[in-house]
């Protein structure tokens, strides 16, 4: 546990003493939202973001000192543990490494060089490396002989042995540890990824063009790109392989190739010894037929798993910001989820989200009963008194947000407030079970706009009850692996219902299941406590709950507010294990609780010094200070909402240089995508954000927030819009790249020749955006959106 503990500090560049707690609160049941919030003192401070990390390398690390324990029992159990193997094994500080000295010691299938070893030509192998001036024929006679008297041995004639001794090498090679790390650190550093298009598809392989011809540093393939070149392979549109030696017509000294590697490995200098020649070929064919391939499988699942992680990351970050938008907050609210030919579904809810009339309209072709329409929504917004209406951004969005303009335009006062709200994932929530329960009566279609108009309320109460995967966040998100996506997933959504906080009186059965400590059963017994005996009025109470024991309590109770309750301070994030320590700071400033709480001068006099011995922590103490000065607050932004131009439906209507107003959709590595009103997201390629450089986009900016950008290029047959958010850029007419792909220090920005984007460097001063550049990220959009 110690060298554990030691490991992920260092990683972490944290002390060991706060790992080693935290281990332990794992171990014992706490999760990573208490353990950040209410356990400060014992990890002195270790935030959420340490603690996920932590958790996820404490897996990884108990599973490799397990597999450890095995590789050495096994080894030893055939008597060929040394001291010096055994120092390595322990040394080994990932899987990779203890299996490549695993590796001659695991059971496998009978091989060629295991034949070649077996018919005695091990001897010969070690001869032919250890003297160069050996002629390999003639040393390979006296081998022939030794099986002379088997007719089938395969080794008849010098030509056979020989052979036999590169099949022997090649075992060797492909299990020596030090050799594979050698060439693996020379791949990381000079092999290129190369993709080709399959010449017999190449016109239905139309969406991977940027993939026929292209290569690039393996060490610097995003992954984007990476991902979607796989998803090329996989359907059979696209080649990949690894050019281990792209300098191979390098003629600097300085110059390595895979060869040279493996010569100065065993130590040989190869000249114009007899024996060199032949040693030349078979360190030729021991790379080409064993060591190239083992190697390039290797790296192709290496790229994927990093692919994996950094797409998982970009979904997970993606994610936390839509589900950590702005709030509109307990206002009555029209959700219309719009259709043309089926017509428009209407749905008003009351300031707690509950249902309280719905409609169905016609107002687009064929029906065209606008006027009607208009009429039912503002009889709907006048008798229900609505302030905010949602409308769905799906197909009929533009012509539905036209019809709710005129509504608004029909009131004198009190005008509702129209907003426009991605509907990705509604329709999954429409159809499942946890919607059939709620409104078992209603239409599905009726209940996509139920969910519509929740989601302006409270983005993150209702988002919880959609899957994750559904709402469309995501990079590549259909090309990893679902358990570590939906493990990633989880703890986000954990981590942001549990910073904001549930109100335990309205919260849904899913909202509930996502507080630290409570599992979905009791989620549900909570909501059938609450609808049996009333709304509960003091955290206490969730002890009658079935199966919320002392364990869960202390896990979820810091999360859980109750407003209007017995008690102020079950209405804030201080947790009931400290209310005595309030208790304490109400003696110390002979005060009441009603008037310390948000009392920021009185609660500034408050002195942790002079608290009674062993009280609290002092970083517990100043959590709850905090806590007493802003009690229930909400870490969620202010609500914006973003007003698309009239006038600006469609692709068509969209003109170069145009500047318009949108929401972040959707954050990738290469850039950003904005909703601004056309049923299709526009690019704002990483050099078009600011005029700064920056490394990821998500310095910049996050989904959900609302942009002002100007519109360098549209394709409308393809459907691609290239935007910039620098407005200052200059813009050609359409038809022409912008600035023709220079920027104004004279460097193209197009693609490179081999396929892919040129290198963005800092600028020191501004650039133009560059629309040519743009399209070559254009095609990432669509596969991004599939």
């Amino acid at each position: 546990m110690s060298q554990i503990a030691h490991q992920i500090a260092h990683e972490l560049q944290v002390k060991p003493a706060q790992v080693n707690a935290a281990i332990q609160l794992l171990d014992d049941g706490a999760t990573v939202p208490f353990i950040a919030r209410y356990r400060k003192e014992a990890t002195q401070g270790l935030d959420d973001g340490h603690l996920r990390n932590l958790s996820t390398r404490l897996v990884y690390l108990r599973e490799l000192a397990e597999r450890r324990q095995v590789v050495l029992t096994n080894i030893e159990q055939q008597g060929k543990l040394t001291d010096t193997l055994r120092q390595a094994i322990e040394q080994a500080d990932n899987k990779t490494r203890l299996e490549d000295l695993y590796l001659p010691y695991k059971p496998k299938r009978r091989t060629k060089g295991q034949i070649a070893i077996e018919a005695g030509l091990a001897p010969l192998a070690d001869q032919l490396f250890a003297d160069l001036s050996l002629v390999p024929e003639q040393a390979a006679q006296a081998f022939i002989a030794a099986n002379k008297d088997s007719a089938d041995s395969g080794f008849a004639t010098s030509e056979e042995v020989l052979a036999g001794v590169v099949s022997i090498w090649a075992e060797r090679s492909g299990e020596d540890a030090e050799l594979l790390a050698k060439l693996r650190g020379h791949l990381k550093k000079q092999a290129h990824l190369v993709s080709k298009v399959v010449k017999t598809k190449q016109g239905e392989a139309a969406k991977y063009r940027d993939y026929f011809a292209h290569q690039e540093a393996l060490a610097k393939v995003p992954a984007h790109r990476m991902l979607a070149m796989l998803r090329g392979k996989n359907e059979g549109f696209l080649r990949l392989s690894i050019d281990v030696d792209p300098n191979s017509n390098n003629n600097s000294k300085s110059y390595c190739s895979t060869h040279d590697i493996i010569s100065q490995h065993y130590g040989l200098r190869l000249t114009q010894q007899a024996g060199a020649k032949f040693v030349q070929s078979l360190i030729q064919q021991v790379w080409k037929n064993k060591l190239a391939g083992q190697l390039e499988t290797e790296f192709f699942g290496a790229l994927r798993d990093q692919a994996e992680v950094a797409s998982i990351k970009v979904f997970a970050s993606n994610l936390k910001d839509l589900l950590m938008a702005a709030p509109a907050g307990a206002k009555v609210t029209m959700g219309i989820d719009p259709g043309l030919r089926t017509g428009c579904k209407v749905a008003v809810i009351d300031q707690t989200g509950k249902l309280v009339q719905t409609a169905t309209i016609y107002p687009h072709a064929p029906q065209n009963n606008w006027d009607k329409s208009m009429r039912t929504l503002v009889n709907l917004a006048r008798q229900q008194k609505v302030e905010l209406i949602a409308i769905g951004n799906g197909t009929g969005s533009r012509e539905t947000d036209k019809l709710v303009a005129e509504v608004i335009a029909a009131f004198d006062a009190d005008k509702p407030t129209k907003v426009v709200v991605s509907e990705a994932g509604a329709s999954v929530y429409s159809a499942s079970e946890l919607a059939a329960t709620e409104f078992p009566d209603l239409d599905v279609s009726i209940r996509g706009a139920v969910s519509i108009a929740r989601r302006l309320q409270d983005p993150l109460a209702e988002l919880v009850k959609i899957d994750p995967k559904a709402i469309g966040v995501g990079q590549y998100q259909h090309d990893v692996s679902q358990s570590a996506l939906t493990t990633s997933l989880d703890d986000v959504i954990e981590d942001c219902v549990n910073a904001v906080g549930v109100d335990v009186n309205s919260a849904s059965a899913s909202l509930l299941a996502r507080v630290a400590g409570l599992t979905k059963t009791i989620a549900q017994n909570i909501v059938d406590y609450r609808d049996q005996h009333g709304r509960f009025s003091d955290r206490r109470q969730l002890l009658k709950v079935a199966r919320l024991g002392p364990k869960a309590f202390e896990q979820a109770a810091g999360f859980l507010r109750i407003r209007e309750g017995d008690t102020p301070l079950d209405n804030t994030g201080v947790h009931p294990e400290s209310y005595a320590v309030v208790e304490a700071i109400l003696a110390q400033l002979q005060s009441q609780i009603a008037e310390l709480v948000a009392n920021d001068s009185l609660l500034g006099q408050a002195n942790y010094q002079s608290l009674p011995a062993n009280t609290v922590g002092e970083l517990t103490f100043n959590d709850i200070i905090d806590e007493l000065k802003k009690p229930g607050r909400d870490p969620r932004p202010e609500f914006k909402v973003a007003k698309f131009k009239d006038g600006v439906e469609t692709l068509a209507d969209l003109k170069v240089g145009m500047v318009l107003e949108g929401v972040i959709s959707n954050v990738a590595n290469f850039g950003a995508f904005v909703d601004i009103g056309v049923h299709q997201d526009g690019l704002v390629h990483i050099s078009a954000l600011t005029n700064k450089f920056v490394s990821d986009p998500r310095e910049v900016v996050k989904a959900g927030d609302v942009v002002t950008v100007k519109v360098l290029d549209c394709d409308v047959q393809r459907k691609r819009i290239n935007l910039t958010m620098r407005l200052d850029d200059e813009v050609k007419p359409a038809g022409q790249a912008a600035n023709q792909g220079k920027n104004n220090q004279g460097k193209s920005n197009k693609p490179n020749q081999k396929g892919g984007a040129a290198k963005h460097k800092p600028r020191k001063e501004k650039a133009p955006a560059n629309a040519a550049m743009g399209n070559a990220f254009a095609d990432a959009f669509a596969k991004l959106k599939k």
